[in-house]
Formats: C-alpha cells, sequence, structure tokens
C-alpha cells in the first residue's frame, strides 16, 4: 500500500517505522529525520516528480511517499469488547471517513465500524484522518443489518442520529453505546432507525437543516464522551 504526503510520512516515522517498508522521495531528506532514516535503515528509492505522480495517483504526495503494510481491518472481538463505537452507514466519502477517524481517536472512542458499503479505501482514510486511522480500530462489516444485530445482543445501546430525533443534549450517556451515523445524501434506513434504542439529533439554533456528517458526528461524539 502507498501512503502519500509529508504529514503521513513523518507520522509513520515518529509512530510506526517499524511499518514502513520502503521510502520513495522526490529530494533528499535533511537534518533530523536524514539521521533517524539511516538508524532505522528503511530502503530508499529517489524518483523524479512523475514518478510520484503516477505513484500517488496524481495526489498531492509533496515529494513524499511511503509504501507500507496492507491495512488491517478490525475484527469483530475488538469492536464488541469496546464501549463506545461509531457506525458509518454508507458513508463512502474518503474526507469525511478520515475526518470522522480522527475525531474518534481523538476523542476517545473505540472503533469506527464501516457498513452499509462493500469496500472502502484505506490508504485515502489513513491520509485523511493524518494518520489516525492507523491507531483507530477501524472495521468493515458489508450487512449492516447483521451489525446491527451483533451489536444488540453484545449490549450496546444505539444512538441513531436523524431529523426526527431528540436533542442529544437532553440525554444521559454511559454503558456500551453506538452511534449510528448516515450519508448525507441518503441517511440511515428506516429498518435500521426502528431497530435502534434511541433517536437523537443536534438541535439547531437557527433555521437550518443539517450539518456536514464530519462536523455532525464531531458534536455528537462530545455529547457522548462519559
Amino acid at each position: 500500500m502507498i501512503l502519500y504526503g509529508k504529514r503521513i510520512f513523518e507520522y509513520l516515522l515518529s509512530k510506526h517505522p517499524q511499518k514502513i517498508k520502503r521510502l520513495y522521495l522526490s529530494k533528499k531528506p535533511e537534518g533530523a529525520v536524514e539521521r533517524k532514516l539511516k538508524k532505522l535503515s528503511i530502503p530508499i528509492v529517489y524518483i523524479d516528480n512523475k514518478k510520484a505522480q503516477s505513484l500517488a495517483r496524481g495526489g498531492n504526495h509533496q515529494g513524499y511517499l511511503v509504501e507500507t503494510e496492507e491495512y488491517s481491518y478490525a475484527d469483530w472481538e475488538s469492536v464488541k469488547n469496546g464501549d463506545f463505537t461509531v457506525v458509518l452507514w454508507g458513508v463512502t466519502d474518503i474526507g469525511n471517513i478520515g475526518s470522522i477517524i480522527r475525531t474518534s481517536y481523538a476523542l476517545g472512542v473505540d472503533s469506527v465500524i464501516l457498513t452499509g458499503i462493500k469496500s472502502s479505501n484505506p490508504s485515502g482514510f489513513i491520509r485523511t484522518s493524518s494518520g489516525a486511522a492507523l491507531d483507530m480500530e477501524v472495521a468493515l462489516f458489508p450487512d449492516g443489518y447483521d451489525l446491527i444485530n451483533r451489536l444488540k445482543t453484545s449490549g450496546f445501546a444505539l444512538y441513531c442520529s436523524t431529523l426526527e430525533g431528540g436533542d442529544i443534549r437532553t440525554i444521559r450517556f454511559g454503558g456500551k453505546r453506538a452511534l449510528v451515523l448516515g450519508s448525507e445524501g441518503e441517511g440511515v434506513p428506516k429498518k435500521v432507525e426502528k431497530s435502534c434504542d434511541y433517536l437523537v439529533k443536534i438541535e439547531m439554533a437557527r433555521d437550518f437543516d443539517s450539518l456536514n456528517v464530519s462536523a455532525a458526528a464531531a458534536i455528537m461524539i462530545d455529547r457522548m464522551r462519559q
């Protein structure tokens, strides 16, 4: 798997150097970075910008590309043993997924689950999470209805974000809990809403119908922290 960008490069070098298999650089590192790379004996391949653009598939690589081991999603055992999980139903935008993973990691969520989709782009959400996805339990469960049943039987209280929900500020949270968020276009299926224990929303101060899903997730996650 190829990850690109200076920030991801620095994150991996600082926190997960063992995950780096090879570096592709379009410029020579200097100072402390150069000394650390030599100490770790990480293979470096110097490439021109055309090759860098090809490896990054046109992305903004900033001259830094990292070849790592393939991403491993978390399994069910890791998810069910946590106390707080965020479920993203049908969310496909990599920017939103990465932002929610980053927020979840920063605010103490135990896992983020992608569901209602068959696949995602780990290299994309690692980059858009600023590397947080490398330290967060991220799971992929294509069958969302099976996931909902698993969460309920494992003792999670399910809180579904919907415009018809109650003001999240009025609810007290504790124990095992899961926040279910849908895509901005489709939301969460009505069948799933009916399976959840609580319907919640962010009460707006002005006449505005909704927020970007990543912004809404940040507010709700903060409200649901113990």
